[in-house]
């Protein structure tokens, strides 16, 4: 049932408003919280029992199909990279380029090459032993690396190709690859730097609390790899998921099935335990046990939360904001603004980026003429319009705010107080750094 834009606001308002009170006031687990958001915005949306339970397991089971294998063999990764030392070299070899008292910039530029080709949820899993490392070496709160980690990561993956949303948004709109990609990196660097100063400065208003990795031993710091070595772990995967991203499609020689199946997540992660495990010699059966038991623990309470949230997601889905707010708004004055604001409340309304940019260009393609943006340049800076719009606002709904609460032990509120307010000023700048574009682009 396709329901009206003031009862689909009234209830996502609802459902966001129960899940923080219960959250944040009552400390009930997240995973309760979203199923009962789930059940409240379904009916609200006079949807029947069966469809709400359907679209509750339909998004559980897409976040399961996407980040299942991956957050599993990511726990593995970091936790290998603490037993070994990895994290420790790695930690300082950063320390050494950016200094101490930048150790949050050099995680935040960190996170930015790194998203270049990786998701961002793969990108934070493989990087949080070595942003936990960080943490504690350069003794700054580990609510502020962390949230200058993911916001580097964040900065591309809503703007630049390769990713699904932006990739997926050029191929509806007939944009090209190259200049979205190379405007698209321009537009990013100062969405970044927002990410970082906003998180340099609102992570100072709570408790200090820097990692503490007990996985590291003293005596595994001090034999611990080589610089090479202990980032080869992270590199290599990074490297082979980079690697297919650029791959010609349609390709069928021996060459690129190999390369194809090597950048695969699951397998490039893999590829990179197997590498981890190299930087330590004398493993016992015991201690590889533990180190593989202990990441599908830790695993299980993340994905039944990130999944919760998918499902919140699939449910909000069912009201169909978009071709609402195509109805209702006056499209001719609008121009960028109306494919910004779009992927603004798909991405608030059901926590994926990449489904809200591209639920958004497949909206917007029909109004291309009525908007003034049909040409060349007005379809680039519309891409880029709606990665900006869909940065904002990750919070409760969005399976990379809880990756990100999860694996760096971050609590609620000042996930939502500096992670969510930072991803708001970031698509806020984006934005307006797009709207210059179009000075010089003319739509």
């Amino acid at each position: 049932m396709q329901v009206s834009l003031f009862q689909f606001v009234i209830f996502l308002l609802l459902g966001i408003g129960l899940i923080f009170i219960l959250s944040i006031r009552y400390r009930l687990p997240a995973f309760y919280s979203l199923l009962l958001a789930c059940l409240l915005v379904g009916f609200g949306f006079q949807q029947p029992t069966a469809k709400i339970i359907g679209d509750m397991k339909e998004g559980f089971g897409a976040v399961m199909r996407s980040l299942g294998f991956i957050i599993v063999l990511g726990t593995a990764l970091g936790i290998l990279l603490g037993k070994t030392g990895s994290s420790h070299v790695m930690a300082a070899a950063i320390q050494r380029l950016t200094g101490r008292k930048k150790a949050a910039m050099g995680i935040s530029i960190t996170g930015f090459i790194v998203g270049l080709p990786v998701f961002c949820d793969s990108g934070y899993i493989v990087l949080n032993g070595l942003n936990q490392s960080l943490s504690k070496e350069s003794r700054t709160p580990l609510v502020i690396t962390s949230i200058c980690l993911a916001t580097g990561l964040l900065s591309v993956h809503c703007l630049v190709p390769p990713h699904p949303g932006a990739a997926a948004a050029a191929a509806t709109l007939q944009v090209d690859y190259g200049r979205l990609m190379s405007i698209g990196i321009l537009v990013a660097i100062p969405a970044m730097f927002t990410g970082y100063f906003w998180a340099s400065r609102a992570g100072r208003k709570y408790p200090a609390i820097y990692a503490e990795d007990k996985n590291v031993k003293p005596a595994d710091i001090v034999r611990g790899p080589s610089v090479i070595r202990a980032f080869l772990p992270v590199i290599v995967p990074i490297l082979l998921i980079a690697i297919k991203s650029f791959l010609p499609v349609g390709n069928t020689g021996a060459l690129y099935s190999i390369a194809s199946f090597a950048g695969d997540p699951v397998i490039a992660l893999l590829i990179g335990m197997l590498i981890a495990f190299s930087n330590k010699s004398g493993w016992t059966r015991e201690e590889v046990s533990h180190v593989l038991s202990d990441a599908v623990e830790k695993a299980g309470g993340i994905l039944v939360i990130i999944g919760a949230g998918g499902s919140f997601g699939a449910v909000l889905s069912s009201g169909r904001i978009g071709e609402q707010a195509a109805q209702h708004l006056p499209l001719t004055s609008l121009g960028l603004v109306f494919p910004f604001l779009l992927t603004v409340m798909l991405k608030t309304a059901q926590g994926s980026s990449t489904v809200a940019i591209i639920t958004a260009a497949s909206i917007v393609q029909a109004l291309l003429p009525s908007l003034g943006l049909e040409s060349e340049n007005g379809r680039l800076l519309t891409v880029l319009a709606m990665g900006a719009g869909s940065m904002i606002i990750s919070q409760a709904n969005d399976a990379y705010f809880w990756v990100i609460s999860r694996f760096s032990g971050i609590e609620v509120r000042p996930m939502l107080r500096v992670y969510s307010i930072a991803t708001l000023l970031m698509g806020v700048v984006s934005f307006g750094m797009v709207l210059l574009l179009s000075l010089i682009l003319t739509p």
